[in-house]
């Protein structure tokens, strides 16, 4: 779910306590290997934003959410782009050790949401198979190798209460079978996302360019109708109003802070310094380029206009997290580094995780984040993150 923080229970902090003080457990490789299973994609848990104006409901769990933002001062850049992204694969660990999904999403209009706005999250699930996508914006999946499948959540908060649910969920289904579009690892995948006269809410249509499989779904939810976009131009400043990075409104975000979706336990909050109970892979750079990585080749604002510029943004700050729960002293240690966003020139691709062979510029590695809240937003100055334009 979209940009919430968390109250961390009591022994979650125990558990990393013994990180601060210097020890750190490496758990072996074959333990990020999955299992093949049925799994959940939320665990039962609550959380609450920093400020404490909005939270989960009882089935859903947050996490971190490190995102690039494509940037652009052309009008209706925010209405019409399409991501082309390559899909990573497992080697000596699954991809989904990391965490359970990756998603292109963007801030919407949504007259039944706090301040008007919701958010889509197209989430890829790495090494899945979508059975459903549920009306509360979970999903259940089955386990198949170096295999994608996707659905669609669009999270609201009630005006009133401030509790966090979906107003809309939907299968990316296959146009030719009716059933899950089924993507592969090492795929070349396009994501657009746009408008129609009919102002239905935004389209997205996914394209498996090595397969010729395609699938589009329409955000038309049955409770808030139409889903549109909530601006017109994709530039810094114009975020979701009840977010706390000030970025630009569509991105491309890895869920960190989560166990994977075949895990023991699946899908489980985890906190950086965490190596057992569950080990918490997302904070350990090592892990990640033990696969092969997530390709961002590039977005294109409507038919043919490149994305030229790029940003990034932690929720929680990258390092500053890391360093809060594994001490200062202790970064760099097995589960204390912060993936990142770096280019990679062999690839003509931004990768997420960390120095892959190939990267040309790292971009400052985990300190491409900013560590504080520097930017203002409709709760005052100072209460969100700035995102960091590195290219």
């Amino acid at each position: 779910m979209r940009r919430l923080r968390f109250l961390v229970p009591l022994g979650v902090v125990a558990l990393v306590a013994s990180v601060a003080a210097g020890v750190v457990l490496r758990v072996p490789a074959a333990h990020v290997r999955a299992s093949s299973s049925t799994s959940s994609g939320q665990s039962l848990c609550i959380a609450h934003h920093p400020q404490e104006y909005v939270w989960y409901s009882a089935s859903c769990t947050g996490h971190d959410e490190p995102e690039i933002d494509p940037l652009s001062d052309q009008a209706g850049s925010a209405q019409d782009l399409t991501w082309t992204i390559v899909l990573p694969g497992n080697q000596a660990v699954q991809v989904d050790a990391v965490g359970p999904t990756f998603w292109i999403g963007g801030t919407v209009s949504d007259p039944s949401s706090f301040l008007g706005q919701a958010f889509l999250e197209l989430q890829f699930y790495p090494n899945s198979v979508v059975t459903s996508c549920t009306p509360g914006g979970g999903y259940n999946v089955s386990y198949a190798a170096d295999t994608y499948s996707a659905c669609s959540p669009v999270w609201k908060v009630s005006p009133n209460g401030r509790k966090e649910s979906a107003a809309f969920n939907a299968m990316l289904t296959d146009s030719a079978t009716g059933g899950p579009l089924v993507m592969h690892a090492g795929d070349t995948v396009t994501d657009h996302q746009y408008i129609t006269d009919a102002a239905d809410g935004m389209h997205i249509t996914v394209s498996d360019v090595t397969t010729g499989h395609s699938g589009t779904i329409i955000l038309n939810s049955k409770s808030d109708g139409p889903l549109m976009p909530a601006y017109s131009v994709q530039k810094l400043g114009n975020s979701l109003a009840w977010g706390i990075v000030n970025d630009a409104p569509n991105a491309l975000v890895w869920e960190i802070g989560h166990t994977g979706n075949f895990t023991q336990p699946s899908g489980q909050f985890c906190l950086p310094g965490s190596a057992t109970k569950p080990p918490c892979f997302s904070y350990d750079v090592p892990t990640w380029l033990n696969f092969s990585p997530l390709l961002i080749k590039g977005v294109t604002f409507g038919p043919r206009t490149a994305a030229k510029s790029y940003s990034v943004v932690s929720d929680f700050g990258g390092k500053a997290e890391v360093n809060q729960y594994c001490g200062a002293a202790n970064y760099g240690a097995p589960f204390c580094t912060y993936p990142f966003f770096a280019y990679n020139n062999a690839a003509k691709a931004f990768t997420y995780g960390g120095d892959y062979p190939g990267t040309s510029n790292d971009f400052g590695q985990a300190d491409q984040f900013q560590q504080t809240e520097n930017c203002g937003g409709p709760f005052g100055a100072n209460s969100t993150y700035c995102s960091t334009v590195v290219q």
